[in-house]
């Protein structure tokens, strides 16, 4: 099927842009591998823009890391399509009951080619974008395709004392490189209305997974934070533990929901430019779990006045941009994808709503002409029920979302 074009001349163009913003940082970071081009992974034009798989940013784990390693030992760890296979256990140090076990060692354990046929009748696809919880910029933004999680842990004939399921990737043999998260049983067996399924993703815009992007197969939890959706996944278990045990757990990271904030953020905003220069505030929101009604934006001149006692500028003169509308011809490059009808009517492909949640959307604003002088120009997401960014969740550990802050000079 084709792909929407999005180059990664554009991208890289994005990325050179994006070094005059004085966008506010991402502090006490965990332990991983980011890319420096993670800043502009969303790229190309219209309203609903799509990030092809090579130009993701990455934030990653593992010394080697797994897809890099010669092609034979790739396949002796089950890094590629062929040798892939997912164990499904009992946790051995809790009383959770399942009726069978999938594992290697007897041969019982989820192939590639077993996943491919449940997914004839199971597949399901959704738009997402990965964002680290410790990051202020999206890594990137696409289709994921998989089988819901619950469909192949019913085969293990799941009975009871069972509260979470936690999952890991490959980690070289190394319990030290391990990155576990865990999950409620309720939310991989059950969706809230309106919400699509945790899911075994093998597919990301209408193609498997490369190793870059967590292949052969990755976990993707709709309404999270990147960490959560584990790449190179080799083992589930089921447990009775009544708490998560995440990797990250200790390192304060909000590992019980880690659900997505709804933020604004500017794109290719020059630094400096002349009176006689149109400036046309736009950028990209992240739309999280409370949804998206609206984006703002201000411009202050150095020296004029902010409200006091007022932290987040609730009675700054914010301004109203536009969010532009979705984009028909985005569904044109993945036709007979199996859309969720969660996100997208089943008839018309039209959005059930628009922006989508677990989304991006861009925005814009008209052109301005500005007097000589320093300006600081700030934006902010309005969500669902009306609530202005950084609010109803400023806290950073469960995603950064402080409001960014833009120097502009004009000469």
């Amino acid at each position: 099927m084709s792909k929407p074009n999005h180059s990664r001349r554009e991208f890289l163009r994005n990325t050179a842009a994006a070094a005059a913003l004085a966008a506010v940082p991402a502090v006490g970071a965990p332990p991983a591998r980011a890319d420096a081009t993670t800043k502009e992974a969303i790229s190309g034009t219209g309203g609903f823009p799509i990030t092809r798989s090579g130009d993701f940013g990455n934030v990653e784990r593992g010394d080697p890391l797994p897809y890099k390693l010669p092609l034979e030992k790739q396949r002796e760890i089950g890094m590629v399509r062929e040798t892939w296979q997912l164990e499904i256990v009992a946790d051995p140090k809790s009383n959770a009951k399942i009726a069978r076990q999938m594992l290697k060692s007897d041969g019982t354990a989820l192939t590639f080619d077993a996943l491919m046929k449940i997914a004839a009748t199971k597949a399901v696809s959704f738009f997402k974008v990965i964002t680290c919880n410790n990051g202020v910029d999206p890594l990137g933004h696409g289709l994921w395709e998989g089988v819901p999680l619950r469909d192949v842990l019913w085969l293990t004939g799941p009975e009871e004392n069972l509260r979470h399921v936690y999952y890991h990737g490959h980690h070289n043999e190394d319990p030290k490189q391990m990155f576990k998260c865990y999950l409620p049983i309720n939310r991989v067996f059950e969706d809230p209305p309106g919400e699509m399924p945790v899911i075994l993703c093998y597919k990301l815009n209408g193609e498997f997974l490369t190793g870059q992007r967590g292949g052969p197969v990755r976990m993707i939890i709709p309404e999270a934070y990147g960490f959560k959706n584990v790449k190179w996944l080799q083992r589930i278990g089921l447990t009775n533990a009544h708490q998560p045990d995440d990797t990250y757990a200790n390192g304060n990271n909000d590992v019980n929901g880690s659900w997505l904030k709804t933020i604004a953020r500017f794109r290719e905003l020059p630094g400096k430019l002349k009176a006689a220069d149109p400036l046309t505030p736009h950028g990209i929101a992240q739309v999280g779990i409370s949804g998206l009604s609206k984006v703002q934006y201000w411009i202050r001149k150095e020296g004029d006045p902010v409200p006091e006692n007022d932290p987040w500028f609730t009675r700054a003169p914010w301004q109203d941009a536009r969010i532009l509308p979705f984009d028909d011809t985005v569904l044109q490059g993945y036709a007979g994808a199996p859309l969720h009808p969660a996100q997208f009517d089943p008839v018309t492909l039209k959005p059930r709503q628009w922006p989508l949640r677990y989304t991006v959307c861009r925005w814009t604003a008209e052109p301005l002409r500005l007097a000589p002088g320093k300006y600081e120009m700030r934006c902010r997401s309005i969500d669902a029920a009306g609530i202005a960014q950084p609010m109803p969740r400023p806290f950073p550990k469960s995603g950064r979302n402080r409001l960014q802050m833009i120097a502009v000079e004009v000469a």
